[in-house]
């Protein structure tokens, strides 16, 4: 099979495209034939080793996928601890979810690790109360767009979304998000990122901030927070050092800073079937609409990786094994 391999760590220059023997399904896993392959940030840092869990070379890079099962049986979404770049994977049984008539690959590759995030944030780390205020970082991105929508549908009263240019600002409110920030404010200096937050939700502290750059963002968006505010990080884009939060900082407003990683909800089938059973359906009937990025060949998988890094892209980016 057609794949894409390291066996150096880097940036997208370390990806190479190679064939490889097929792999073998264990007990509880079968072999798919994959028809897209999803891309997402903690991508790029796999292939790094600059993520939360070190990795082993060589290794194809990864975490997702559509495909149907050898011998044309149902179609599939699936997550993987790896291997997705590629023309065949295997898959725990219990990590994959049959895909509804009318759901294209690139929105079911979009709900199931960016949308089950999203889920997950907002009701199993910050448990979102009717009426709060929620703040999106990064709101025309993957994970972002998917919980402006979905904090709106579970009653947020008021949505707030940062983005890095105006078109994405401008989608980030299409999609329904009450006001938009540009996370550039935090460049310099973060309490200039905190009264943009706050004057954005009408001169007030916030509820709760969805914070996946770390660096100065998180700083300010620390601040911004109302007394038994919560702050869910769940990424670290911006690369660069985040201060240290001493607790006495959060004892003095009551606010909370919750870390979340979807790969302890994977260890947790039900946790996963929760998210994914409630997320397929609504995008089925339209409730729910992900933004569908990019589709890139297989053979072009630096350039999809580096118009990530760049920030030149929306919603799901997605790779086509075929070409």
């Amino acid at each position: 099979m057609r794949a894409v391999q390291i066996t150096r760590f880097g940036g997208p220059e370390v990806m190479d495209i190679v064939d490889l023997p097929d792999p073998i399904p264990r007990e509880g896993q079968q072999l798919y034939e994959v028809s897209s392959s999803g891309v997402n940030f903690a991508d790029t840092h796999q292939i790094e080793n600059s993520y939360l869990a070190a990795q082993q070379l060589p290794l194809i890079p990864g975490a997702e996928f559509v495909g149907t099962s050898a011998g044309g049986g149902q179609r599939v979404v699936g997550l993987l601890d790896g291997g997705g770049y590629a023309e065949k994977v295997v898959a725990h049984d219990f990590l994959t979810w049959p895909v509804p008539e009318g759901v294209s690959d690139e929105q079911a590759l979009a709900v199931v690790l960016q949308g089950a995030t999203a889920w997950h944030l907002l009701r199993t780390s910050a448990h979102l109360a009717q009426g709060e205020s929620v703040v999106v970082i990064a709101g025309a991105g993957g994970v972002g767009s998917l919980a402006v929508q979905l904090a709106l549908r579970w009653g947020a009263g008021r949505v707030i979304a940062t983005a890095s240019s105006a078109e994405k600002r401008a989608l980030a409110e299409e999609l329904g998000a009450h006001a938009t920030v540009d996370p550039a404010l935090a460049d310099d200096d973060p309490k200039a990122f905190t009264a943009a937050l706050r004057e954005a939700n009408g001169g007030r502290p916030v509820d709760m901030v969805l914070e996946m750059t770390g660096g100065n963002v998180f700083a300010g968006s620390l601040s911004a927070l109302a007394p038994f505010g919560r702050l869910v990080t769940y990424g670290m884009a911006a690369r660069q050092e985040t201060p240290a939060v001493p607790p006495g900082a959060l004892m003095q407003r009551s606010r909370a800073v919750i870390g979340f990683w979807l790969a302890h909800c994977m260890a947790h089938p039900q946790m996963m079937d929760a998210a994914m059973n409630d997320l397929l359906p609504m995008v089925a009937e339209g409730a729910l609409k992900p933004v569908v990025g990019g589709r890139y060949p297989l053979s072009a998988v630096r350039e999809a990786h580096q118009d990530l890094l760049a920030r030149r892209t929306t919603g799901k980016l997605v790779l086509d094994p075929s070409r």
